[in-house]
């Protein structure tokens, strides 16, 4: 049987098995609880191919990931999970705004060197 490549897409069942999502008394996995945190967190974007079933990639892995450790291990609710979210993304704009700059200020700095090497260049 050939096991699939870690970044295949995975289907809920997977995923559920891989986040231990288990009823305890029944020990069938608890898929829905996948489907709720999809409606309730934006960021989880599984494709959803022909016969409405649900894959899901790395990136929404690791963020189901994050989102059962919050609630489960850290004890904190659905709203104090989207707060940490939401603080979490407002520092990636702050160091994209700040990559930016840096960015910026390098291609001003090549253009000027530039000029001066053309400068140079026409000295002779």
């Amino acid at each position: 049987m050939d096991k699939k490549k870690n970044y295949a897409y995975k289907s809920i069942g997977e995923v559920a098995k891989l986040l231990n999502l288990v009823n305890p008394n029944t020990g069938k996995l608890n898929t829905h609880t996948l489907r709720f945190w999809e409606k309730e967190f934006k960021q989880i974007k599984p494709k959803i191919f022909s016969g409405r079933r649900r894959y899901y990639d790395t990136n929404s892995i690791e963020i189901l990931k994050q989102i059962k450790h919050l609630l489960k291990d850290q004890g904190l609710t659905i709203k104090g999970v989207k707060k940490q979210f939401q603080n979490s993304n407002s520092n990636l704009d702050e160091d994209n705004n700040t990559s930016i700059n840096k960015k910026n200020n390098l291609k001003t700095k090549i253009k000027k060197i530039i000029k001066i090497i053309n400068d140079i260049k026409n000295l002779k």
